[in-house]
């Protein structure tokens, strides 16, 4: 035995789990003989008395069943073998754990057997026409940042005229929508005014130069307040930008306002309300956690938003609201200065009207960091005119007849038949796939974990049993030893994935399939959501469970919404579902259809 783990045992006064243990009757390290090696279970009691009846209610919630005499020999042991392990936190030699500071074992979503895509780097834009400037300022703002980008560069535009355009959209539609928390006008005019004098100059940095975007509120931004959407956090002023931000800042971009999330990142709640689907401004939240950003782009408040997503929060409200969301391979986009919610898990992204336009965005905003151990150096192999005739499309064909696909999901499977594809069949086993929150609900608890001991989470303002303030509270009582197997079955759906991947080069799925949803959070994979069509709701969709004491809102008149489908690609290779997109896109023909009133 290494002098460290001598060292360590001794000092966390570990000691030997056996029947020595019980009734006062177990030997100390004080009175070992010399030469005696170190052993568990030889350390002073600490922590409070526990009894047989503590273990017999515990077994509740661990799902161990023990005999009487075993339920005793732990009760009389643990004070000496387990209550140790938590000095760390309740001390006395209490140790903080600094809010940037990763875990040790890391998520990779690449096994050693998958061959990862692509192996260039290429990068093509469409060659289309953006066409005249409207002369409508809505018109505008609703453009795609294609268009956009062509006609800054080309001084059609000023980027101080399109930042005033959404400037003022943004204050007058937030009043309806509750979609953002710090206008950033006195940065955003500055950045306007420099694009504006350096394009004037020759110096173009590329097609983000003067394009006004929407950050979701947990990006750090340089002494403009970074909230969480959470009470605790409304006065917190960050000194350093998140890296994604710099790297649009770096590409000219201009920061117009810190957009809504959900607190601390579930869903469509924050301490100024709840963000509204700009498709049901009345009725509907925008969905979660991203709302803000889906609520923005879709009102066209903005020419694009950074999303994040750790298990939906990109996907959710942009099926809702009906925009495009790129959820990146995990790993692509550094997180260093975002807020942590899963180590494992947490992914950001663009969320724009185009499909062409997301891939320009993740081009920025890709590569890797130093501040985030997860990031790695990766390729985007990318051509907006690709072919995509022969590409293997796989999708599962029992779910098009379930909730919560419709008319729209199966009539993109003809689509993927009419511009060449070939549709394949494909099934996954039947496995507890939700058995793996184990993993999102420990780290998220462990990343917020002060606050809650302290009671911190009780401000937030939703406190129902499926928020998190519940939620960490109650995976406190969660096994390490389940946790532990949980990560065993992300390898095993990783390989179940590989195996999937090896029948088809992407899949085309319903976008809230909770399986599909789960699965490929945690395995990382990449995915495209966007628009294909439309649907009549009767009720009013919520990402909360349902409440009788507060049920949703119920329409005489069923309400016109657009409804999305999602691709999913292999690990690495946003180009493919990029070129699908697009090219799926243009057969929808849905793409340009905007929520009435804005």
């Amino acid at each position: 035995m290494s002098n460290s783990r001598r060292r360590f045992l001794k000092a966390t006064s570990l000691g030997l789990l056996g029947a020595a243990a019980l009734r006062g009757q177990a030997q100390t390290a004080s009175n070992l003989p010399p030469g005696a090696p170190p052993a568990f279970g030889t350390g002073p009691e600490v922590g409070p008395e526990v009894s047989p009846s503590t273990f017999a209610e515990a077994e509740k919630l661990m799902q161990v069943q023990l005999t009487e005499a075993e339920r005793d020999m732990a009760a009389h042991s643990w004070r000496r073998t387990m209550a140790s392990l938590y000095e760390r936190r309740t001390g006395p030699r209490k140790l903080a754990l600094e809010s940037t500071l990763a875990p040790a074992t890391q998520w990779d979503p690449v096994l050693p057997s998958i061959k990862v895509q692509p192996k260039q780097d290429r990068f093509v834009r469409s060659h289309t026409d953006p066409g005249p400037l409207p002369s409508r300022d809505e018109d505008i703002a609703f453009a795609s940042v294609t268009q956009l980008s062509q006609w800054i560069e080309h001084r059609k535009l000023t980027s101080e005229r399109l930042t005033n355009i959404y400037l003022d959209r943004l204050q007058k539609f937030d009043p309806r929508l509750h979609c953002v928390i710090t206008l950033t006008r006195n940065l955003a005019l500055k950045q306007a005014k420099q694009a504006d004098t350096e394009i004037a100059a020759r110096h173009y940095r590329g097609p983000l130069h003067g394009i006004p975007w929407g950050g979701k509120d947990l990006l750090d931004t340089a002494g403009i307040p970074t909230t969480y959407g959470a009470e605790p956090f409304r006065d917190r002023v960050p000194t350093v930008d998140a890296v994604v931000v710099q790297r649009l800042h770096e590409a000219g971009a201009v920061l117009v306002a810190k957009l809504s999330l959900g607190a601390l990142a579930l869903n469509d709640i924050w301490f100024g309300g709840q963000t509204m689907n700009p498709w049901i401004p009345d009725a509907e939240g925008s969905g979660g956690s991203s709302a803000g950003p889906g609520a923005a782009t879709s009102a066209g408040l903005v020419a694009f938003s950074i999303g994040s997503e750790t298990g939906g929060s990109i996907i959710g409200p942009s099926m809702r609201c009906g925009v495009i969301g790129l959820r990146p391979t995990y790993g692509r986009v550094p997180r260093t200065g975002a807020m942590t919610l899963c180590w494992t898990l947490d992914k950001l992204g663009p969320m724009t009207r185009h499909a062409e336009d997301a891939m320009l965005i993740l081009k920025a905003i890709s590569g890797p960091d130093p501040g985030d151990v997860a990031s790695v150096p990766s390729h985007l192999d990318f051509d907006a005119s690709a072919p995509i005739k022969g590409l293997r499309v796989g999708y599962f064909p029992q779910w098009l007849d379930q909730n919560p696909a419709t008319h729209v999901d199966k009539e993109a499977v003809e689509h993927v038949k009419k511009l060449g594809m070939t549709p394949v069949e494909v099934q996954i086993p039947n496995w507890p796939y939700n058995s793996l929150n184990t993993i999102l609900f420990a780290e998220g608890a462990a990343a917020f974990e002060e606050l809650t001991l302290i009671g911190g989470t009780n401000q937030l303002k939703a406190q129902v049993p499926d928020a998190w303030p519940n939620i960490f509270r109650e995976a406190r009582f969660l096994s390490a030893v389940d946790f532990v197997q949980a990560d065993r079955l992300r390898r095993k759906v990783a390989m179940e994935m590989e195996r999937l991947f090896a029948q088809v080069d992407l899949l085309l799925v319903p976008s809230l399939r909770d399986e599909i949803l789960t699965i490929t959070n945690f395995t990382g994979h990449p995915s495209l959501t966007l628009k294909a069509g439309f649907i009549e709701v009767k009720k009013a969709r919520s990402d909360w469970a349902p409440d009788p004491k507060n049920p949703v809102p119920t329409f005489a008149t069923p309400r016109r919404v657009p409804h999305g489908v999602t691709l999913i690609g292999r690990l690495f290779d946003e180009g493919t579902i990029g070129t699908v997109g697009i090219a799926l896109e243009k057969s929808f023909g849905v793409v340009d259809e905007r929520p009435p009133g804005y």
